[in-house]
């Protein structure tokens, strides 16, 4: 090519006058990287930010590692956790959650890919024990010098020089107010979606003459306060069903008010076990593909044995695959105790009254909560990057911006499906890694808008989507697509006929995230035990008081051998008492005519 990349040439990349010396490094070997992108990219070091520092972020900057990339990550907060730390006090324009939030998803089905969590962690874990599985995480992979607490990033800007070098320059802001704008190769965004509530107060007339206490769902923390009062919960998402049942254990009634409805499943499933670990294979998904109608009314017709939702005002206008179901244990026991009352949409407010648009009315209301969702919103970003395509963002695979020309920006973790989102957002933040660096591509402007378009209407026809609800996916063809991209989908039916024990558990038990590591890159080695093991995993919190298995191999044998003697004396008895001649000619009675 005529141009030789020195030591010395790239030592003067990353020395502390980094955007000087970057920008003679690519008018020195500008042919170099038009020539050959990827070889250029491999021979220097990319400097990438990360913006936040929940789990998007924290698999964001291993990904980049993994890769040889350089990430910085910026958090607004003291400390890492984003959605599951909990905040003394609600912070604006952060997540938020309340005291007694347990994860919907079970700790095998959310677990970092290549990190299992400890086996003596709960199934379904409270906020605080998910934030220790993080941090357990961040250890062992060295995060946490990669990430600069309480630096918020205040705009994301193009370089002058983007057309050609594809930089960024983020402005930051720490504590004390002070302003920084550093240059950087690329950009993954991953702030999540639960930071700007959603209070649509013009929907509710009289509400502003209201006389008692409303406020959004991001706001509440516990119960305390509410006892002995008449409480209305408006919206049943998983939010609205959690804080109506707390709520309920304390005040003299509760009301949860819902406009569409919503499919109830527990936690608990078959036989005790995390209800997301059954039913949830690939061949379930199979099942599901080749028959949807059959497979959707089977699984209604499940839930409605376990608890009628139209008995119990629940039933949804939608079917149960097109939005994400309400996971809640203790809502139904809630309701049929009368502590929880179901009511349809609330139509205004009288005073301390609510008016429903059934026409029933509740009086002496003494507080509202709007679980009413969030809006999404990155303000540090350019106006350009947040336009829509339906409600969702323009992304392509909810990835990359179709529109950018060189593919340096990501958003992960903006992501929705029927199962845990975090190994979504890791296997988003790997495919993101390997397009930075080159060793993936993206197509062309066209056909990532036409795919985006395309599969905008598909799940617009799916799914239930709203501008609360912008987006959902079907989660393990969605994962699947983008390990296609990554190089790490499983190849199932090669493994029967190398290793048929994994395969079937591949094919046939629960789509745990270790199956994205048993090949291509970020192959980890621990992958197949981690497999193997995942149920004993499982039931170790169980095993907190031991129950003796009964002796009753050797007992059954012994009463059988009683029955077994016991009849065989009836019948000598019977013998003896009626000889065989009697038993003979008595047979002869019952005899049908010739």
């Amino acid at each position: 090519m005529g141009v030789k990349v020195t030591q010395s040439s790239l030592k003067c990349i990353t020395s502390h006058n980094k955007t000087h010396t970057f920008h003679l490094f690519l008018l020195q070997f500008q042919p170099l990287y038009q020539t050959s992108p990827q070889l250029f990219v491999s021979r220097m070091v990319m400097k990438v930010a990360v913006i936040g520092a929940g789990i998007s972020g924290l698999t964001s900057i291993k990904a980049c590692l993994d890769e040889g990339l350089e990430p910085t990550c910026f958090e607004s907060s003291h400390d890492i956790g984003g959605l599951w730390r909990l905040k003394e006090k609600p912070e604006p324009g952060r997540t938020n959650i309340y005291q007694s939030v347990v994860i919907n998803s079970s700790k095998e089905i959310m677990a970092f890919s290549d990190f299992p969590p400890p086996a003596e962690l709960p199934n379904n874990m409270h906020h605080s024990e998910v934030l220790q599985y993080m941090r357990l995480y961040a250890q062992a992979f060295k995060l946490l010098q990669h990430i600069q607490l309480q630096t918020a990033v205040v705009s994301v800007r193009q370089t002058l020089d983007y057309a050609s070098t594809g930089q960024w320059e983020v402005e930051t802001e720490s504590k004390d107010g002070q302003r920084e704008t550093r240059v950087f190769d690329a950009v993954i965004v991953c702030t999540g979606h639960f930071t700007h509530p959603h209070m649509p107060l013009k929907d509710f007339p009289g509400i502003e003459s209201f006389e008692g206490r409303y406020f959004h769902s991001w706001h509440y923390r516990n119960s305390e306060g509410l006892q002995g009062k008449r409480v209305v919960v408006v919206g049943i998402g998983n939010c609205g069903g959690d804080i109506a049942v707390e709520i309920s254990r304390v005040a003299e009634k509760v009301y949860l008010s819902s406009r569409s409805g919503a499919w109830v499943v527990s936690r608990v499933g078959q036989g005790g076990l995390p209800a997301d670990l059954i039913g949830t294979s690939r061949m379930n998904l199979m099942i599901g593909r080749l028959l949807p109608s059959w497979s959707n009314m089977m699984l209604e017709k499940h839930l409605n044995k376990a608890m009628d939702h139209k008995l119990y005002g629940l039933k949804p206008k939608h079917g149960f695959f097109a939005q994400i179901p309400l996971v809640n244990d203790d809502l139904p026991n809630r309701i049929i105790s009368g502590r929880v009352q179901m009511k349809p949409n609330v139509k205004e407010f009288c005073g301390s009254s609510v008016v429903f648009v059934d026409g029933s009315v509740i009086d002496k209301v003494d507080v509202v909560v709007f679980a009413t969702g969030y809006n999404y919103s990155f303000p540090f970003l350019p106006a350009a990057l947040q336009a829509k395509c339906g409600y969702r963002l323009r992304l392509y695979k909810h990835v990359f911006p179709p529109a950018l020309k060189q593919p340096m920006l990501a958003v992960v973790g903006f992501i929705h499906g029927l199962g845990a989102v975090n190994p979504l957002a890791e296997m988003q933040a790997r495919w993101a890694a390997r397009v930075f660096k080159g060793l993936a591509t993206l197509p062309s402007e066209e056909t990532m808008m036409k795919e985006l378009e395309k599969d905008t209407v598909i799940m617009h026809q799916r799914f239930a989507c709203s501008n609360r609800n912008p987006i959902q996916v079907d989660y393990i063809p969605y994962l699947d697509s983008l390990a296609e991209e990554v190089g790490v989908r499983p190849n199932i039916p090669w493994l029967f006929l190398t290793d048929p024990r994994l395969a079937l558990q591949l094919l046939t038990g629960p789509c745990t995230p270790y199956q994205y590591r048993l090949t291509g890159p970020g192959k980890w080695a621990g992958a197949r035990e981690a497999i193997l093991t995942q149920w004993e995993r499982v039931l170790q919190p169980f095993r907190t008081r031991v129950v003796p298995e009964p002796e009753s191999r050797p007992s059954s044998r012994r009463g059988i051998i009683v029955i077994v003697s016991g009849a065989a004396l009836l019948c000598c008895f019977c013998y003896n008492k009626h000889p065989l001649s009697s038993l003979l000619s008595l047979q002869s009675l019952f005899k049908s005519p010739q």
